[in-house]
């Protein structure tokens, strides 16, 4: 019975971290109906950001977080402003394209920078520390990175329900010519939702390194994992998110405790479940 609590709050944790991944995906999609590919190679990107950082500036990553977050968002910025604005009402093959190329693009460079090898950062300030609750054990480390999963996950949230400018970003998402007629500027909304994505993986990544390293290939597993959870919830929305993201790492964890072969499987095996019975998955509208 430990054991399958230990799976289980191990797999809370981990979950955490996937909803925050996936945020950032959920929200372009929610705002501009695009899917973007390279999703994953921008957290591998905030991960070297935060790992460099500590090699040459001795910045933990929980210090780093703040920069990883400004350094995500202008590479959304620019990313935006470079490539998607200009695919943004062609053909959806052209943006698919787009947003494919530049994955491949960041790995390629990640793997000629960087080499292959695996870099992490091998003693974070939360990394000695232990929390024991009736025999189960969880990880500073990754207590930390689920906690403030949670709380960028929710700071976001309360941006797009409480503020102006989410109802901006509501009202361009439902329909950005009726929103342009209300005097909001539907690129600019564009430009803020890329900024925001961009600093959300940027925090995740942050996050991350207190327990993963990294590598080029990063991004492949993650940016999976962020699909399938953005699917399981819902394509744009982030509550959907973060409730797929938690029930997705209690899955492989418990699941993994029984078969750990078959841990991975079993989240896709729970999306196919989901999508049959529901296909715009748990709170999607559409």
């Amino acid at each position: 019975m430990t054991e399958l609590s230990q799976a289980s709050v191990s797999g809370l944790l981990l979950g955490a971290i996937y909803a925050l991944v996936a945020v950032g995906l959920t929200l372009i999609f929610g705002v501009m109906d695009i899917v973007n590919f390279a999703h994953g190679d921008f957290l591998m990107a905030a991960m070297y950001i935060t790992f460099f950082v500590w090699l040459y500036g001795r910045l933990d990553p929980l210090v780093s977080i703040p920069l990883a977050a400004l350094a995500m968002a202008g590479f959304g910025i620019l990313v935006y402003t470079v490539l998607i604005r200009r695919v943004l009402k062609g053909p959806v093959l052209s943006q698919i394209i787009v947003t494919f190329g530049l994955l491949v693009f960041m790995r390629g460079i990640a793997q000629l920078a960087f080499t292959a090898n695996t870099r992490g950062i091998p003693d974070p300030l939360v990394g000695p520390v232990r929390l024991v609750i009736g025999g189960v054990v969880a990880g500073g480390a990754q207590l930390t990175a689920a906690l403030g999963a949670i709380v960028c996950t929710v700071l976001v949230y309360l941006l797009l329900s409480r503020t102006e400018l989410g109802s901006a970003i509501n009202a361009v998402a439902q329909d950005a010519d009726a929103a342009r007629l209300m005097g909001i500027d539907p690129n600019r909304i564009h430009l803020l939702t890329w900024a925001v994505a961009g600093a959300s993986v940027g925090v995740a990544g942050a996050l991350l390194m207190n327990f993963f390293p990294v590598t080029p290939e990063i991004g492949a597993g993650f940016g999976l994992i962020a699909f399938v959870v953005v699917s399981m919830g819902g394509f744009g929305s982030l509550q959907g998110a973060l409730i797929a993201g938690l029930a997705m790492g209690v899955i492989q964890d418990v699941v993994g405790l029984f078969q750990p072969a078959y841990g991975f499987a079993a989240i896709f095996a729970l999306y196919l479940v989901i999508v049959m019975v529901r296909p715009q998955g748990l709170f999607g509208a559409r």
